[in-house]
């Protein structure tokens, strides 16, 4: 169960450059955007979840799903046709185990798991972690065979960690379902639909009684409709009461609302039967995609929209024919007293685009040229462009064009100037990443793209910003894979990757380990060469990277790694800025140890850091540095008796080729 409304996005907080050059700089432009403008959710991060948890009416026998997965290692499999709230049930049930008093526990995942596993790391549970796998847009026995597979190796891994997990299966396949999946299996029910929409009435705060909901148009609805329409019908009624146009009580609300529904297809089918001009066609759109904008950015994005689709201009002036407002009076088109250009009808614009781009399929390329340039047309408010943003994706993505939305992130990312990062293009792709049924398809571009040379810094800085805001709060492990790659390419964009990258996870221990866990695996195979892994993997083991409080047994592998290689420029940063953090905080100590005993015993090693701790500690011996220095030197000390009396005993040995040179 989803929730929908359509409420225009505020204007900018700060400057836009809407001239040439298209670089656009928005501030205050979250996430939340596209809640307003009625974008689907994968609804991981917890904000969303609580916002779905307030609306959440639980299906029939949600609560014997509830049961089994209270119990630490277990694995809950929902069975439920599509429009039920199926996914909605998913993530609650998991949110649930959160919620017994003590809440969301620091440190625990919540994370949704991706259908294929291609490069994104191992799963590595942890205790009463909580994962998601929605295997329902599965239509191949094929596909669902191989992720049964996949799901078996999890069911494991999960259980063995004493973590949860929620499969929602795909319907209509259970002759290809494993025998032994049956005993994990629930089949929920679909909840009572005008249960759904009371509840989202009262959370929008509508003044309603019980038998304002008892008429037979609604009652039709809320037995026929999926859920996420039902929540669509509920937001419209909140949409027809803000507008203030659309009378003063409920039932007048509600009224159009269910008109809007239910009536608005068959309209705008007729309307557009009579309406036989391609200019006509056109304004009527434009003025769809548009809605709630100026007239003039309008106007030129009408005119835009007949050059895209190859009309020729009419050879007449402008002045001897019918001027613009005549044209949007007679297409049922009004202008408010500030200038902006809304449909008479509740929701008509949304019946509009759904009926050109399904019913247009020739055109469809067209648009998406259109909307590329028309985004950055003067006069748009910020949040004039992310409702066109909003209303292209909705429709590209309904229609199963995924790569309408993901050609437009890639060309305004490129066309971004300077170190500027385009909002619209993070938007877009942003809206693609929390779409329930294409948000997978976007994380592989992602991870293509990221994997993928040559890049421009433009694309660079728009995938490093969308895997922070968006993959980092629902898909973090996904995020560090995305980020990795980005980081360790060429140019300026790359360093503000890598900068961000270590952000990430120096704030969380496990992404602090799979980072680590990466460098290693790829410092000698990837083709980007060992340097650039080097770097970054020398980089996070600072002092100052390092999740608090420290992962000693981490920090020790990637110092072997640092310390296995010929000393170099590295060494120094790394090892002075860990001497200043045992200056600076003695529970830091075991750094001295653990350095010195990842060398092994080289004796060039540790000829190396003796000579950066005599640097560090300066000729005029501070105290407090001398004694760190001190206490560091005797440690390097042990490790050289220690080795001397090794060979004594085994004879020496070759030397490695570090100490021969």
């Amino acid at each position: 169960m989803t929730d929908q409304d359509h409420v225009t996005v505020s204007d900018a907080r700060g400057p836009v450059n809407s001239g040439a050059g298209a670089q656009y700089v928005f501030y205050g432009v979250g996430a939340d955007w596209m809640i307003r403008n009625g974008v689907e959710s994968l609804r991981i991060a917890r904000e969303d979840r609580v916002r779905l948890a307030d609306r959440f009416v639980p299906p029939v026998k949600y609560r014997v799903a509830a049961d089994r997965l209270e119990k630490p290692g277990s694995v809950v499999l929902l069975k439920a046709p599509p429009g039920s709230g199926r996914r909605a049930a998913a993530v609650m049930l998991l949110h649930g185990l959160g919620e017994s008093g003590d809440g969301d526990e620091a440190g625990v995942r919540f994370e949704e798991l991706p259908v294929t596993d291609k490069d994104e790391g191992p799963l590595a549970p942890g205790e009463r972690d909580r994962f998601l796998l929605d295997l329902s847009g599965i239509a191949e026995e094929e596909a669902y065979a191989a992720a049964q597979r996949r799901l078996a190796v999890r069911r494991s891994q999960v259980q063995e960690a004493g973590a949860h997990m929620v499969v929602v299966l795909p319907w209509g396949m259970e002759h290809v379902q494993a025998p032994d999946l049956e005993p994990h299996t629930v089949t929920l029910e679909r909840p009572r639909g005008l249960a759904v929409v009371t509840r989202h009435l009262r959370m929008d705060r509508m003044p309603f009684r019980s038998s304002d909901l008892r008429g037979p148009g609604l009652q039709r609805l809320c037995d026929r409709s999926p859920m996420r329409e039902l929540a669509r019908l509920a937001g419209l009624v909140r949409t027809a009461r803000d507008s203030g146009r659309f009378g003063v009580d409920f039932a007048g609300w509600l009224d159009q609302a269910i008109h809007a529904v239910t009536d608005r297809a068959y309209e705008v089918g007729r309307q557009v039967t009579t309406v036989r001009t391609a200019p006509e066609r056109a304004l009527l759109l434009a003025t769809a995609v548009f809605e709630e904008a100026h007239a003039d950015p309008v106007h030129e994005a009408w005119h835009g929209l007949m050059r895209a689709v190859g009309h020729t201009e009419e050879a007449t002036t402008e002045l001897a024919r019918a001027d613009f407002g005549e044209r949007l009076a007679a297409l049922g088109i009004e202008r408010a007293p500030d200038g902006r250009l809304r449909f008479g009808r509740l929701a008509y614009a949304d019946a509009v685009r759904a009926y050109f781009w399904a019913n247009f399929p020739g055109i469809r390329d067209d648009l998406k040229e259109w909307i590329g340039h028309a985004a950055g047309l003067r006069g748009l408010t910020t949040g004039d462009r992310m409702n066109v943003i909003a209303r292209f994706g909705e429709r590209s993505l309904a229609i199963g064009r995924p790569d309408d939305l993901f050609d437009l992130v890639v060309r305004w990312a490129d066309d971004a100037t300077g170190k500027s990062c385009d909002r619209r293009a993070v938007a877009a792709l942003e809206l693609g990443l929390r779409h329930e049924e294409f948000g997978g398809w976007f994380r592989r571009r992602m991870y293509e793209c990221a994997r993928s040379s040559p890049l421009s810094d433009g694309l660079v800085r728009v995938l490093t910003a969308a895997s922070l805001q968006s993959l980092g709060a629902t898909h973090p492990h996904q995020a560090v894979v995305r980020l990795h790659h980005l980081a360790v390419r060429k140019g300026e964009a790359a360093g503000e990757a890598r900068e961000e990258l270590l952000g990430l996870v120096g704030r969380d221990h496990r992404l602090h380990r799979l980072l680590i866990d990466r460098l290693l695996n790829r410092t000698h195979r990837d083709p980007y060469g060992m340097a650039p892994q080097l770097q970054l993997l020398t980089e996070m083991l600072m002092s100052r990277r390092t999740p608090d409080p420290p992962p000693w047994q981490n920090l020790f592998r990637g110092w072997e790694m640092v310390f296995s290689q010929p000393p170099t420029e590295l060494w120094n940063p790394l090892v002075s800025s860990w001497l200043d953090a045992v200056a600076d905080d003695g529970t830091r100590e075991t750094a001295l140890d653990a350095m010195v005993r990842a060398t092994h015993g080289r004796t060039a090693a540790l000829r190396r850091l003796y000579a950066i701790a005599c640097g560090w500690a300066g000729s005029t011996r501070h105290p407090s540095r001398a004694a760190v220095a001190a206490r560091f030197w005797q440690h390097i000390d042990h490790a050289q008796y220690a080795r001397a009396e090794s060979a004594d005993r085994t004879g020496a040995g070759p030397r490695t080729t570090e100490e021969a040179r």
